[in-house]
């Protein structure tokens, strides 16, 4: 264990080992190259010796580096590095036991402690039950995913390597991380204390370590593969519930823990079972909480293609019985009536209303990030739609990120079609008519929409009363799709 002058010391060292620095020695081709597991292009651009280059190889590269060079780099502190086990001593050389990587966003930079990248360079290497992740394309996506209000009190609920924490600790008073892996509790304190972050760490499953506590934004992307449970569990993975019960657990305890109009947000994967609709399966979750519910289903995955996924992250492509495994996975899912999986986004919210509002739909097209701002966008205008019986006494705005595309032949005095295209969240993009663009184009906040489809029906020569009774249903529609906002 490091302690506090020596973590100090350790953050100073690491000075400039950055996302964007290493990215620089890189070169665009190692970078990619390296985010392939592919080392061979990064050792040659970091061949120079110099100190950014030996922090490179040492971590990311997981190269055994001359003791020499971790000496001019660490100085003092290699030794306490070696005794914490951060670093291993291998004759004149040394390695890194452990991963610290640099990490960031448009405002930070951080490092983050994780235990080493496997496969690289495409070796075989079987995972260890306790191993813990680094960032990862599911870590980025919940980072993006989480709105990010000012709030009092945060959960990273699972943390890991702690990365959802530091994002929290950006905009939460206090941030309370859990997790039922002592190795990664270990690493996300490490990853805290390195970036100067105070954090609350907690041993224990689900919401145990939270009992009776509340929360303004719980962060989690809980352990959500679906295998067959008689094989070895990963911790960062896997859990001893069935099949998607994890996710379902989570859901079914966040209303306990939510702050009046606080967040919980999942990054989250569930079983397509036979018979039974994926949105009703899901509802059959939320429904019994009273909470407002935004689910984003992003892709359904055929069993296959997930079973040989999972089964080369845990390391065992190409081992001797990796196509008994392959099938064994199969039969179990076929077993489970399991026909599918899905992966996605669950936002809940803890709104002070009684008619919650659950929203359910599959979205596998381009989305703008980050999805924080555009879920905040859409609690905004679930109150706004529950807060009036009439939705064109309103007055609303066109989006901020809405713009309309015309096609038609060239030169033609009317467009043959009129679409408007969101730029923000989904990229939604609705065909409107005359009508609906035109009030589209003059919602700016003056005018209610009732007003503006007056104007339009004189402008036109249309029944007052017909024109709302028609477009009333489509106004709420433009709202709840985002096109227009309060």
């Amino acid at each position: 264990m490091l302690d506090d002058a020596q973590v100090a010391n350790l953050r100073e060292q690491l000075a400039g080992f950055t996302v964007d620095a290493v990215h620089a020695v890189l070169g665009d081709a190692a970078w990619y190259a390296l985010a392939r597991n592919e080392t061979v292009p990064a050792r040659r651009a970091t061949s120079d010796g110099s100190r950014l280059s030996t922090l490179i190889r040492l971590f990311q590269l997981q190269i055994p580096v001359p003791a020499s060079a971790v000496r001019a780099g660490f100085g003092e502190l290699a030794e306490p590095l070696a005794a914490a086990g951060v670093l291993l001593r291998d004759g004149d050389d040394v390695r890194a036991a452990v991963d610290i990587r640099p990490y960031g966003d448009e405002g930070h930079d951080w490092w983050v402690v994780a235990d080493l990248t496997p496969g690289l360079d495409g070796r075989a290497t079987a995972m260890d039950p306790s191993y813990v992740l680094g960032i990862s394309e599911a870590s980025s996506s919940l980072a993006q995913l989480t709105a990010r209000p000012a709030v009092e009190r945060a959960l990273d609920l699972g943390t890991g390597c702690g990365v959802q924490a530091l994002h929290l600790a950006t905009h939460a008073q206090r941030v309370v991380a859990t997790d039922v892996n002592p190795r990664a509790l270990q690493m996300a304190r490490l990853s805290a204390r390195l970036n100067g972050v105070e954090l609350d760490v907690r041993d224990g499953s689900l919401y145990e370590p939270v009992v009776g506590e509340r929360f303004d934004l719980i962060a989690t992307n809980p352990p959500f593969v679906v295998s067959p449970p008689d094989g070895a569990r990963l911790v960062y993975r896997e859990t001893a519930f069935p099949a998607d019960d994890v996710v379902r657990r989570v859901v079914a305890g966040a209303s306990d823990h939510l702050a009046p109009g606080g967040w919980c947000q999942i990054l989250a994967a569930w079983v397509h079972r036979e018979g039974e609709p994926w949105q009703e399966r899901l509802a059959s979750w939320i429904e019994p909480t009273g909470l407002d519910a935004w689910v984003v289903q992003r892709e359904a995955a055929d069993l296959a293609s997930y079973a040989e996924m999972w089964l080369a992250d845990a390391g065992l492509r190409g081992a001797p019985d990796y196509p008994e495994r392959y099938d064994h996975w199969l039969s179990w899912f076929a077993d489970q009536r399991i026909e599918a999986m899905g992966f996605g986004w669950i936002s809940l919210r803890k709104a002070e209303r009684t008619s919650p509002v659950v929203r359910i739909e599959e979205w596998t097209g381009d989305v703008g990030q980050p999805m924080g701002e555009a879920v905040l966008d859409w609690g905004r205008r679930v109150d706004a739609l529950a807060g009036t019986d009439d939705v064109l006494e309103r007055r609303w705005r066109l989006a901020p990120d809405a713009r309309q595309v015309t096609y038609g032949p060239v030169g033609a005095a009317d467009p043959a079609t009129i679409t408007v295209h969101l730029d923000r969240g989904p990229r939604r993009v609705a065909q409107v008519d005359t009508i609906e663009a035109g009030l589209l184009g003059t919602s700016d906040g003056e005018l209610t929409a009732g007003q503006i489809l007056d104007a339009l029906a004189s402008l036109l020569g249309r029944d007052r009363e017909q024109l709302r009774a028609t477009y009333a249903p489509i106004v709420r529609e433009l709202v709840a799709d985002g096109f227009l906002v309060p």
